[in-house]
Protein backbone atom coordinates (compact mmCIF):
# COMPACT_ATOMS: atom_id res chain seq x y z
CA UNK A 1 0.00 0.00 0.00
CA UNK A 2 1.21 3.74 -0.68
CA UNK A 3 2.82 5.50 2.16
CA UNK A 4 0.34 8.33 3.46
CA UNK A 5 1.97 11.45 4.41
CA UNK A 6 -1.12 13.35 6.78
CA UNK A 7 1.00 16.78 5.53
CA UNK A 8 -0.31 16.15 1.86
CA UNK A 9 -3.66 16.25 2.75
CA UNK A 10 -3.36 19.29 5.21
CA UNK A 11 -4.55 22.85 3.64
CA UNK A 12 -1.66 25.01 4.97
CA UNK A 13 -1.66 27.57 2.60
CA UNK A 14 -3.69 29.37 -0.42
CA UNK A 15 -5.49 26.74 -2.57
CA UNK A 16 -8.03 26.78 -5.51
CA UNK A 17 -10.24 24.16 -5.26
CA UNK A 18 -10.09 22.58 -8.56
CA UNK A 19 -6.22 22.05 -8.39
CA UNK A 20 -7.30 19.83 -5.37
CA UNK A 21 -7.64 16.19 -6.32
CA UNK A 22 -10.60 13.91 -5.74
CA UNK A 23 -9.00 10.37 -6.76
CA UNK A 24 -5.71 8.67 -4.92
CA UNK A 25 -4.98 5.72 -5.84
CA UNK A 26 -3.60 4.03 -2.95
CA UNK A 27 -1.61 1.16 -5.13
CA UNK A 28 -3.91 -1.69 -3.41
CA UNK A 29 -7.32 -3.52 -4.43
CA UNK A 30 -10.71 -3.01 -2.29
CA UNK A 31 -10.25 -5.80 -0.09
CA UNK A 32 -6.50 -4.60 0.93
CA UNK A 33 -7.47 -1.15 1.67
CA UNK A 34 -11.10 -1.95 3.95
CA UNK A 35 -8.68 -4.59 5.82
CA UNK A 36 -5.69 -1.79 6.35
CA UNK A 37 -9.15 0.59 7.38
CA UNK A 38 -10.21 -2.05 10.29
CA UNK A 39 -6.75 -2.27 11.29
CA UNK A 40 -6.07 1.56 11.88
CA UNK A 41 -9.72 1.42 13.14
CA UNK A 42 -8.61 -0.83 16.02
CA UNK A 43 -5.62 0.94 16.85
CA UNK A 44 -8.02 4.22 17.12
CA UNK A 45 -9.91 2.71 19.09
CA UNK A 46 -8.00 2.10 22.03
CA UNK A 47 -6.34 5.23 21.73
CA UNK A 48 -9.82 6.28 22.47
CA UNK A 49 -10.75 4.00 25.54
CA UNK A 50 -7.08 5.36 26.65
CA UNK A 51 -8.55 8.78 26.26
CA UNK A 52 -11.60 7.99 27.99
CA UNK A 53 -9.95 7.64 31.16
CA UNK A 54 -7.15 9.87 30.83
CA UNK A 55 -10.28 12.63 30.58
CA UNK A 56 -8.52 15.96 29.85
CA UNK A 57 -8.78 15.73 25.79
CA UNK A 58 -11.60 15.55 23.61
CA UNK A 59 -11.69 15.25 19.38
CA UNK A 60 -13.99 17.12 17.82
CA UNK A 61 -14.25 15.77 13.79
CA UNK A 62 -16.21 18.08 11.63
CA UNK A 63 -17.19 16.52 8.19
CA UNK A 64 -18.52 18.80 5.20
CA UNK A 65 -18.90 17.88 1.54
CA UNK A 66 -21.47 17.70 -1.48
CA UNK A 67 -24.20 15.80 -1.25
CA UNK A 68 -23.04 11.91 -1.88
CA UNK A 69 -19.56 12.68 -0.38
CA UNK A 70 -19.86 9.52 1.43
CA UNK A 71 -20.53 11.10 4.89
CA UNK A 72 -22.67 8.75 6.79
CA UNK A 73 -20.83 5.48 5.57
CA UNK A 74 -17.57 6.94 6.64
CA UNK A 75 -18.61 7.57 9.82
CA UNK A 76 -20.43 4.45 10.05
CA UNK A 77 -16.89 2.34 9.03
CA UNK A 78 -14.07 4.60 10.77
CA UNK A 79 -15.78 4.24 14.00
CA UNK A 80 -17.28 0.75 14.33
CA UNK A 81 -14.51 -0.59 17.16
CA UNK A 82 -15.26 2.22 19.20
CA UNK A 83 -17.15 1.72 22.22
CA UNK A 84 -20.21 3.64 22.04
CA UNK A 85 -19.34 5.49 25.59
CA UNK A 86 -17.12 7.76 24.31
CA UNK A 87 -18.52 8.75 21.06
CA UNK A 88 -21.28 10.95 19.89
CA UNK A 89 -22.31 11.99 16.35
CA UNK A 90 -24.23 15.16 15.60
CA UNK A 91 -25.99 15.66 11.95
CA UNK A 92 -26.82 19.15 11.94
CA UNK A 93 -30.26 19.49 9.42
CA UNK A 94 -32.02 22.73 9.13
CA UNK A 95 -32.20 24.90 12.51
CA UNK A 96 -34.97 24.60 14.89
CA UNK A 97 -37.44 27.04 16.26
CA UNK A 98 -35.74 26.63 19.33
CA UNK A 99 -32.26 26.81 17.65
CA UNK A 100 -33.24 29.68 15.86
CA UNK A 101 -33.79 31.78 18.81
CA UNK A 102 -29.90 31.55 19.38
CA UNK A 103 -26.84 32.53 17.69
CA UNK A 104 -25.84 30.55 15.50
CA UNK A 105 -23.10 28.70 17.10
CA UNK A 106 -25.00 28.03 19.86
CA UNK A 107 -26.71 24.34 19.03
CA UNK A 108 -22.91 23.54 18.20
CA UNK A 109 -21.45 24.93 21.26
CA UNK A 110 -23.76 22.58 23.13
CA UNK A 111 -23.27 19.43 21.13
CA UNK A 112 -19.17 19.66 21.74
CA UNK A 113 -17.89 16.58 23.45
CA UNK A 114 -17.07 16.48 27.18
CA UNK A 115 -13.76 15.77 27.41
CA UNK A 116 -12.26 11.88 27.16
CA UNK A 117 -15.08 12.13 24.65
CA UNK A 118 -14.83 11.67 20.26
CA UNK A 119 -17.78 14.58 18.87
CA UNK A 120 -18.35 14.02 15.23
CA UNK A 121 -20.41 16.56 13.45
CA UNK A 122 -22.00 15.94 10.47
CA UNK A 123 -22.00 18.70 8.64
CA UNK A 124 -20.92 21.72 10.71
CA UNK A 125 -21.17 25.36 11.83
CA UNK A 126 -19.43 25.76 8.42
CA UNK A 127 -23.04 25.40 6.81
CA UNK A 128 -23.52 29.30 7.92
CA UNK A 129 -20.91 30.23 5.25
CA UNK A 130 -21.88 27.43 2.65
CA UNK A 131 -25.35 27.19 2.43
CA UNK A 132 -26.55 30.52 3.61
CA UNK A 133 -23.93 32.08 1.18
CA UNK A 134 -25.15 30.44 -1.77
CA UNK A 135 -28.74 30.93 -0.62
CA UNK A 136 -28.31 34.29 1.62
CA UNK A 137 -32.84 34.47 1.88
CA UNK A 138 -32.47 31.52 4.47
CA UNK A 139 -30.71 34.07 6.93
CA UNK A 140 -33.84 35.90 7.22
CA UNK A 141 -35.11 32.88 9.62
CA UNK A 142 -32.07 33.69 11.94
CA UNK A 143 -33.98 36.98 12.85
CA UNK A 144 -30.64 39.20 13.34
CA UNK A 145 -30.12 42.94 14.29
CA UNK A 146 -29.88 45.06 11.43
CA UNK A 147 -30.39 42.75 8.44
CA UNK A 148 -33.75 42.89 7.15
CA UNK A 149 -33.27 41.72 4.25
CA UNK A 150 -30.60 40.04 1.76
CA UNK A 151 -29.17 43.50 0.84
CA UNK A 152 -28.11 44.09 4.10
CA UNK A 153 -25.51 41.11 3.70
CA UNK A 154 -22.38 42.27 2.91
CA UNK A 155 -18.97 41.36 2.28
CA UNK A 156 -18.14 42.79 5.81
CA UNK A 157 -21.45 40.52 7.26
CA UNK A 158 -18.99 37.21 6.62
CA UNK A 159 -16.05 38.27 7.19
CA UNK A 160 -17.60 38.69 10.69
CA UNK A 161 -18.81 35.19 10.49
CA UNK A 162 -15.32 33.75 9.77
CA UNK A 163 -13.90 35.70 12.34
CA UNK A 164 -16.50 34.29 14.81
CA UNK A 165 -15.78 30.91 13.75
CA UNK A 166 -11.89 31.25 14.13
CA UNK A 167 -12.56 32.55 17.27
CA UNK A 168 -14.93 29.40 18.53
CA UNK A 169 -12.29 27.01 17.23
CA UNK A 170 -9.57 28.95 19.02
CA UNK A 171 -11.65 28.84 22.35
CA UNK A 172 -12.42 25.21 22.42
CA UNK A 173 -8.97 23.99 20.97
CA UNK A 174 -7.21 26.28 24.20
CA UNK A 175 -9.17 24.21 26.46
CA UNK A 176 -8.44 20.85 25.19
CA UNK A 177 -10.40 20.38 21.83
CA UNK A 178 -8.54 18.35 19.39
CA UNK A 179 -9.87 19.97 16.21
CA UNK A 180 -9.98 17.86 12.75
CA UNK A 181 -12.01 18.93 9.77
CA UNK A 182 -12.21 17.43 6.88
CA UNK A 183 -13.48 18.31 3.32
CA UNK A 184 -14.64 15.11 1.61
CA UNK A 185 -14.09 16.49 -1.73
CA UNK A 186 -16.27 14.51 -4.67
CA UNK A 187 -16.33 15.29 -8.35
CA UNK A 188 -19.02 16.62 -10.15
CA UNK A 189 -18.89 13.25 -12.46
CA UNK A 190 -18.98 11.11 -9.60
CA UNK A 191 -21.97 13.05 -7.76
CA UNK A 192 -24.15 12.48 -10.58
CA UNK A 193 -22.95 8.61 -10.76
CA UNK A 194 -24.06 8.52 -7.08
CA UNK A 195 -27.38 9.89 -7.75
CA UNK A 196 -28.21 7.87 -10.34
CA UNK A 197 -27.84 4.61 -8.68
CA UNK A 198 -29.70 6.55 -5.76
CA UNK A 199 -32.00 6.27 -8.70
CA UNK A 200 -31.97 3.08 -9.92
CA UNK A 201 -32.06 1.17 -6.60
CA UNK A 202 -35.14 1.08 -4.71
CA UNK A 203 -33.63 0.55 -1.53
CA UNK A 204 -31.63 3.85 -2.12
CA UNK A 205 -34.68 5.44 -2.91
CA UNK A 206 -35.25 7.04 0.43
CA UNK A 207 -31.65 9.07 -0.18
CA UNK A 208 -32.88 10.93 -2.75
CA UNK A 209 -34.83 14.45 -3.18
CA UNK A 210 -35.52 16.61 -5.92
CA UNK A 211 -33.93 19.96 -3.90
CA UNK A 212 -30.45 17.36 -4.70
CA UNK A 213 -30.71 18.13 -8.46
CA UNK A 214 -31.45 21.68 -7.54
CA UNK A 215 -28.86 21.94 -5.50
CA UNK A 216 -26.58 20.28 -7.92
CA UNK A 217 -27.35 23.47 -10.48
CA UNK A 218 -25.55 25.71 -8.05
CA UNK A 219 -21.52 23.21 -7.71
CA UNK A 220 -20.03 26.44 -9.00
CA UNK A 221 -21.13 28.52 -6.49
CA UNK A 222 -20.90 25.96 -3.53
CA UNK A 223 -17.44 25.43 -5.06
CA UNK A 224 -16.59 28.78 -4.61
CA UNK A 225 -17.39 29.04 -0.96
CA UNK A 226 -15.93 25.97 -0.38
CA UNK A 227 -12.86 26.97 -1.52
CA UNK A 228 -13.19 30.12 0.87
CA UNK A 229 -13.70 28.00 3.49
CA UNK A 230 -10.48 25.81 3.54
CA UNK A 231 -8.30 29.52 2.64
CA UNK A 232 -9.94 31.59 5.60
CA UNK A 233 -10.56 28.97 8.50
CA UNK A 234 -7.79 26.06 8.08
CA UNK A 235 -5.26 26.83 11.25
CA UNK A 236 -2.63 24.62 13.06
CA UNK A 237 -4.90 24.33 15.95
CA UNK A 238 -7.99 23.40 13.81
CA UNK A 239 -6.69 22.44 10.37
CA UNK A 240 -8.91 21.31 7.05
CA UNK A 241 -7.73 18.12 5.05
CA UNK A 242 -8.74 17.46 1.81
CA UNK A 243 -9.79 13.89 1.26
CA UNK A 244 -10.03 12.66 -2.14
CA UNK A 245 -13.34 11.17 -1.90
CA UNK A 246 -14.41 9.72 -5.22
CA UNK A 247 -13.75 6.46 -3.82
CA UNK A 248 -15.07 5.73 -0.78
CA UNK A 249 -12.93 2.97 0.62
CA UNK A 250 -10.08 5.70 0.54
CA UNK A 251 -11.60 8.26 2.11
CA UNK A 252 -12.39 6.30 5.27
CA UNK A 253 -8.77 4.89 5.45
CA UNK A 254 -7.20 8.53 4.67
CA UNK A 255 -9.41 10.07 7.41
CA UNK A 256 -8.95 7.01 9.90
CA UNK A 257 -4.81 7.46 8.93
CA UNK A 258 -4.83 11.15 9.35
CA UNK A 259 -6.86 10.72 13.06
CA UNK A 260 -4.13 8.01 14.14
CA UNK A 261 -1.19 9.11 13.05
CA UNK A 262 -2.00 12.88 14.89
CA UNK A 263 -3.47 11.91 17.87
CA UNK A 264 -0.88 8.92 18.92
CA UNK A 265 1.69 12.05 18.68
CA UNK A 266 -0.53 12.97 22.55
CA UNK A 267 1.95 10.82 24.58
CA UNK A 268 0.69 12.50 27.68
CA UNK A 269 -2.88 10.55 26.79
CA UNK A 270 -2.18 7.49 29.54
CA UNK A 271 -4.19 5.42 31.62
CA UNK A 272 -4.48 7.10 35.12
CA UNK A 273 -2.81 5.25 37.92
CA UNK A 274 -4.22 4.07 41.22
CA UNK A 275 -3.68 6.04 44.10
CA UNK A 276 -0.15 4.84 45.74
CA UNK A 277 -2.03 3.87 48.54
CA UNK A 278 -4.49 1.93 46.84
CA UNK A 279 -2.07 0.51 44.45
CA UNK A 280 0.63 -0.37 46.97
CA UNK A 281 -2.58 -2.30 48.57
CA UNK A 282 -3.32 -4.37 45.64
CA UNK A 283 -2.13 -7.56 46.92
CA UNK A 284 -4.14 -7.44 49.68
CA UNK A 285 -7.18 -6.38 47.59
CA UNK A 286 -7.14 -9.55 45.20
CA UNK A 287 -6.34 -11.81 48.56
CA UNK A 288 -9.58 -10.30 49.71
CA UNK A 289 -11.88 -11.94 46.73
CA UNK A 290 -9.87 -15.25 46.28
CA UNK A 291 -10.82 -15.58 49.74
CA UNK A 292 -14.52 -14.98 50.13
Amino acid sequence: MKKINIEDFRIKSQVSIKDLPTTLDLGVNKKKTERELRTVSEELADIQNTMYAHGKYAVLMCIQGMDTAGKDSLIREVFKEFNVRGIVAHSFKKPTDIELKHDYLWRHYIALPARGKFGIFNRTHYENVLVTRVHPEYLMYENMPDINSVDDVDEAFWERRFEEINNFEKHIADNGTIIFKFFLNVSKDEQKNRLLRRLEKPSKHWKFSADDLDERKLWDQYQSCYEEVLNKSSKPHAPWFNIPADDKPTARYLVAKILYDTLKTYTDIKEPELPAEEKANIGLYKQELENE
